[in-house]
């Protein structure tokens, strides 16, 4: 009788999450952030992955572009792309964050590395036609480039006060586990959707 051989591990995908405070984890004890939070809860549910943390506080879109290169190593199995808060908060023209973005966006597919897309939100103080222009912004360029998107990084945090820190603009280690919650079927999707590799 032929001895069949127990099957292969699986390989241990690489995701980058590109970002900025949101990412980085302000203010919190490096374990909270983002990253490592969502490696957990992907973790806990059999999936083997890494999340590299690349969020810097204070980041434009043009500040992410500008360390793209270094900031996702060859061998990334996808990138989780989280920028444009603080171009809504410095009120950049949304046409060059949108350029910044697709800049990335098209950088990441040339080499092969597929780009999961969280979406933000102007602040509503910087008027109507402002958020318009800025909030469209994320699904326009989702629709553009055949991208998974999550419409809002913060949905279910922004505006909780109790989720956020004191200058509620920075979520709680429990607002994290907010995020990383109402995010994980989007990454589940997303890392279903990856190509093979050997």
């Amino acid at each position: 009788m032929a001895q069949t051989s127990p099957p292969a591990p699986a390989r241990t995908l690489k995701l980058v999450a590109l970002g900025d405070s949101l990412t980085a984890g302000y203010n919190l004890p490096g374990s909270a952030a983002f990253p490592p939070v969502l490696e957990q809860a992907l973790r806990e549910k059999g999936i083997a992955v890494e999340i590299v943390n690349a969020g810097v506080s204070g980041d434009t879109v043009q500040g992410g572009l500008e360390r793209l290169d270094w900031s996702v190593p060859d061998g990334t199995d996808g990138v989780i792309l989280e920028l444009g808060a603080n171009d809504a908060l410095r009120g950049l023209d949304p046409g060059v964050t949108r350029k910044g973005l697709e800049a990335i966006i098209t950088r990441l597919k040339e080499r092969g590395i597929p780009v999961l897309l969280a979406g933000m939100y102007a602040p509503r103080n910087l008027g109507a036609e402002y958020a318009a222009r800025f909030d469209a912004i994320y699904p326009e360029l989702a629709k553009s480039h055949g991208l998974m998107l999550y419409p809002f990084f913060l949905e279910g945090v922004a505006g909780e006060r109790a989720l956020n820190l004191p200058d509620q603009l920075h979520p709680t280690v429990e607002g994290v586990r907010v995020i990383v919650r109402n995010i994980l079927p989007t990454v589940e999707r997303f890392l279903a959707s990856l190509p093979a590799k050997s």
